[in-house]
Parts: C-alpha cells; sequence; structure tokens
C-alpha cells in the first residue's frame, strides 16, 4: 500500500471536529518514536498525562488503535500521525517497529487466523492486492505523465524564469506528485527550490536534474522492459520504497563492517542519516536511519569504527543500501580507511556509475594524496593538480586537522562536488 495523501486521510474522519484537532496535532512538537515499515505506522503522542498515547495504524485494512480513551474511530490522534505520515514526516521505511505497533499487529494476526482455521499469518487475498496495486501504479502512472507536461513548460518557458517564482510555486508541483505517490520526485522538486536560489552554478545544476527528470518520465512507462537492478533503483527515484521486511531474511552478509563516514541531514521534518560501511571482500554499502525531528538515531555510527554485525542488501545497482541483520557491536577502531585513488579516478568511477543508474546522483569515493584550499567553499586538489569543489564542508575543522598536509579524504561525490564525511590523520579516522 503506498502513502496516503492528505485527502485520503481527511476521508478517514469520523467527523469534522476530529479532522480539526488532528490537524493542530500534526506537528513533530508531541510525537516521538514514529515509524513506518510495511503496512504500520506508528508513533506516541503526549497528552496532557505524563505517559504518552501508543499510536498504531494498519494502512492496508485499515485499522486503527490509541491508547487513549476517546470513543471517536480512528480519534484525533490517529489521523494526526497519518497526517504527519502523509508528509514524510514519520520515520520511513527500514525503521525498527515499536513493541506495541508489533504486539497489536501479531493479536490481530491471530485473531484473523482463529476465524478463518488458519494457523499461519493474516489471510491474503490476492484480487484485492492485485487491484491495490493497480490503482497505485494508475495514480503513478498519471503523476509520471503529468510531471512530464510540467516539465514541458519549464524549457518552454525557458529556464531563466525560475529563479523569480517563489517557494509555493515548487511546493505546489511536489504536492501533486505526493498525491501522485512519488514522494521521491516530490523531495528532488523541494530540494531544487532552495538550489536555484542559493548555487551560482544553478542554471547547470537544474539543467542536469531536468534531464534526469525528463529521462525518468521516459523509462517509467517502459519499466517492465528493466532488468531488475535498473527497476529497483527506478523505483527508489520516484519514491517507492522496498518494505524492509522484504529485505530481511534475504542475505546475512557477515563482517567485519568498516564504518567510512556517515552523514546527517535535516531538512526541518525529518531527519536522515546515511552512514557508509566497507565489507571485508571491499564491498561498499549505505545504511539509512530516519528520526522524526528531535529524536535520537537508533544507530549513531563513528567513523573508523569496525562493526560485528551482518547486513542484507536492498535491491538496485551498487553501492547498494544495506540494513543490520544482527546486533552492532563495535570491535575496534581502524588504522586507515584503505587505498584512495586520484580524483581524475573517482570522477571517472562517478561517470560509469550514473551510465549504469542515472537516477542516483551520490557516489562514495576515497582520495588519497588530496590536500584541503580554503577558497570559497574550499577546494581539494591532488598531487596531479587537479581538484574538486567541497559541499557541505566544516573548512576551519578540516584545515584544523590535516594542517596543510596531504591526507586521505572519504566523502559522497555528488553534481562534481564532494561532501568530506572523513579524513585520515597519521592513520587515525577522523570525521569531518
Amino acid at each position: 500500500m503506498g502513502r496516503w495523501s492528505e485527502d485520503r486521510v481527511a476521508s478517514a474522519a469520523p467527523d469534522a471536529a476530529s479532522l480539526v484537532a488532528a490537524r493542530k496535532l500534526a506537528r513533530p512538537g508531541p510525537w516521538s518514536g514514529t515509524g513506518s515499515n510495511g503496512d504500520l505506522v506508528w508513533g506516541k503522542c503526549q497528552g496532557s498525562g505524563k505517559t504518552p498515547y501508543q499510536v498504531s495504524v494498519d494502512t492496508v485494512a485499515p485499522a486503527y488503535r490509541c491508547s487513549c480513551p476517546s470513543r471517536k474511530f480512528p480519534c484525533k490522534h490517529a489521523l494526526a500521525l497519518l497526517l504527519l505520515w502523509a508528509r514524510g514526516e514519520t520515520a520511513g521505511e527500514g525503521a525498527e517497529t515499536a513493541a506495541f505497533a508489533s504486539e497489536w499487529a501479531a493479536k490481530r494476526t491471530e485473531r484473523a487466523a482463529a476465524r478463518t482455521g488458519r494457523p499461519d499469518a493474516r489471510p491474503a487475498d490476492p484480487a484485492a492486492q492485485a487491484k491495490r496495486l493497480a490503482e497505485r501504479t494508475a495514480l503513478m502512472d498519471a503523476g509520471v505523465e503529468d510531471f512530464a507536461r510540467w516539465l514541458t513548460d519549464l524549457v518552454r518557458t525557458g529556464l531563466a524564469q525560475v529563479r523569480n517564482q517563489p517557494y509555493s510555486w515548487w511546493d505546489a508541483v511536489a504536492a501533486r506528485l505526493v498525491d501522485a505517490q512519488l514522494p521521491g520526485l516530490a523531495e528532488q522538486v523541494r530540494a531544487m527550490a532552495s538550489d536555484v536560489h542559493a548555487r551560482t552554478d544553478w542554471a547547470d545544476h537544474l539543467l542536469l536534474h531536468a534531464g534526469r527528470w525528463w529521462a525518468l518520465t521516459k523509462a517509467w512507462p517502459r519499466r517492465e522492459r528493466l532488468t531488475q537492478d535498473e527497476l529497483a533503483d527506478l523505483r527508489a527515484a520516484v519514491g517507492w520504497p522496498t518494505p524492509a521486511a522484504d529485505v530481511r531474511n534475504t542475505e546475512a552478509l557477515p563482517g567485519p563492517w568498516l564504518v567510512l563516514g556517515a552523514h546527517r541531514s535535516d531538512d526541518g521534518r525529518l531527519q536522515q542519516q546515511r552512514t557508509w560501511l566497507q565489507g571485508p571482500d571491499g564491498t561498499v554499502v549505505v545504511v539509512l536511519d530516519f528520526a522524526a525531528r528531535g529524536e535520537a538515531f537508533a544507530l549513531p555510527q563513528l567513523a573508523g569504527a569496525v562493526l560485528d554485525t551482518t547486513v542484507a542488501r536492498y535491491p538496485g545497482s551498487a553501492p547498494r543500501r544495506a540494513m543490520f541483520t544482527s546486533p552492532v557491536a563495535p570491535k575496534a577502531m581502524a588504522h586507515g580507511l584503505g587505498t584512495g585513488g586520484s580524483i581524475a579516478g573517482a570522477l571517472a568511477a562517478e561517470s560509469a556509475a550514473v551510465a549504469a543508474s542515472p537516477w542516483r546522483g551520490r557516489h562514495p569515493v576515497l582520495l588519497a594524496g588530496v590536500r584541503i584550499g580554503s577558497t570559497g567553499q574550499g577546494w581539494l586538489q591532488d598531487s596531479s593538480g587537479q581538484g574538486l569543489p567541497l559541499v557541505d564542508a566544516r573548512l576551519d575543522h578540516l584545515l584544523a586537522v590535516t594542517g596543510g598536509h596531504a591526507v586521505e579524504v572519504f566523502g559522497e561525490l555528488e553534481d562534481g562536488r564532494l561532501r568530506p564525511l572523513s579524513v585520515v590523520v597519521d592513520g587515525a579516522v577522523v570525521a569531518a
């Protein structure tokens, strides 16, 4: 089942008063421990008492549970949680299911099994599942077609005019994409609204991404012709997640796993942490963690740490997203991150990755013998004289740590700029 739109949430309200009350609660402040995973959405809402209300929603049935005393069904807390989920303001796929939500879902499964005489999981209705899938893909197809028309108008009127557009203009496009079950594209559009006002190279940046978006609108109708990995990358780009439950038992790649670096971002609604890991055979994966605003991440990672754990990988092209499948136990701190390469080699690797999967614009690289320059937002330069501009860099910190010496730097190469995540100084790995 796809993410609901706010209109879909409103249609579930038992009355107008409940919806009005829910909209007042649909903000991060009173909520904690939110998440979604497969069919479930859950969270805790602080009321007037000491103990927060425990809220769980099965979005497929749909079914609702809240520990509050309200007799309305669904109550304002369940509606508020769904509104947060619809806006992407709860922790995303891959979050560990809260115990109270998991217990409620298990009891519902047991009751369903008892009614049907089946000892196994909730009985599935293939016809209903096929109908829901057809409805979602039809909605997505229409959304992609609408987005293609918007791109056509964008080019016809000229890219120069977009810098004069207010943020509400971009938000309106993003809202339509969310309603069309395309949240990944919606986030890219919202990010572009900031980029066109903040970047000096905004015109080139917009042209690059408009080209990628146009290619995506052409690939989506032909998705059945793609390979499994190509389709997985395309689904991730539009925001159709693979449930964690479908990944958890597929494999268990053993460690030790070396933490190459991590980056945290906060868009004001949801925090995300990307943790890059390298396995004993050189395999590189990225683990995504999500937390609602103000909440702590479940698994903070330290650059250079060696983790004793196993991981399973999501479908897609390398480097693939992964999830931990066993308890994470730090073993030691590594001396270095391996053998780095040149900037030219990193750009060549990025080019090959884009050719294989044009929807993915972020690539992990380890560079050797590079120096930090302080011009503008900062630069990296290797021994051949080739350079890369930095982005999201704590320049003063990097200059102080490296002392002007040549070091190894691990980071994310994105649109021709490097986001430094860790540096190696005298064998010690330091977060950038």
